[in-house]
């Protein structure tokens, strides 16, 4: 899935705003407490909230309190305190949604949509199963035959395109659930 994500940004313009400092930046306005988040995770250095355009199930984001554009560009003690918290977060996650397979990923300007360091913890999907994460082809009406399941490539293309946005009440019980594992 990375990979895919990745290579949709290869004609991207780069972005003016990677000098921005914390004023403007969406993180830095949700630390602030000037937009709405669903905070599962704080302590003094990081803080972890659900993303708002998931791509599966209790995809969330380890954000540094303080606004760095680059993960290079981190002290060690906040690029060590993210890294506790990413450790945390995926572990909660995981016994909250009894499912182990995660997606750990962070941009650096390449593919990276907001100029603040952000990892994203990502569940995997879970394939060939009976659930509302699962990607699977269903063979149409009009088949004479099954079709082949989708390449990778294709299925992450789709997984991408399905993306929308959190759901209210399930943030709600995904965020009750996390927490209740930290």
């Amino acid at each position: 899935m990375t990979s895919f994500i990745i290579n949709s940004q290869v004609e991207r313009a780069s972005k003016p705003q990677w000098s921005l400092s914390g004023s403007d930046c969406v993180f830095c306005r949700i630390k602030r407490n000037e937009i709405p988040a669903y905070k599962l995770y704080e302590n003094d250095k990081v803080f972890a909230i659900l993303d708002i355009m998931p791509l599966r199930k209790g995809h969330a984001l380890v954000i540094p309190k303080e606004h760095y554009s680059r993960v290079s560009e981190l002290p060690p003690e906040i690029a060590a305190a993210v890294g506790e918290a990413v450790s945390k977060v995926a572990g909660a996650l995981v016994q909250a949604t009894e499912h182990t397979a995660l997606n750990i990923v962070c941009n650096q300007e390449y593919a990276q949509a907001v100029p603040h360091v952000h990892y994203h913890i990502i569940p995997a999907p879970i394939l060939n199963a009976s659930s509302s994460q699962s990607t699977q082809v269903q063979p149409t009406a009009s088949s004479t035959s099954i079709s082949p399941p989708p390449s990778r490539r294709r299925m992450h293309q789709m997984e991408f395109e399905s993306r929308s946005e959190l759901d209210d009440e399930d943030a709600d019980m995904l965020v009750t659930k996390i927490k209740a594992r930290l």
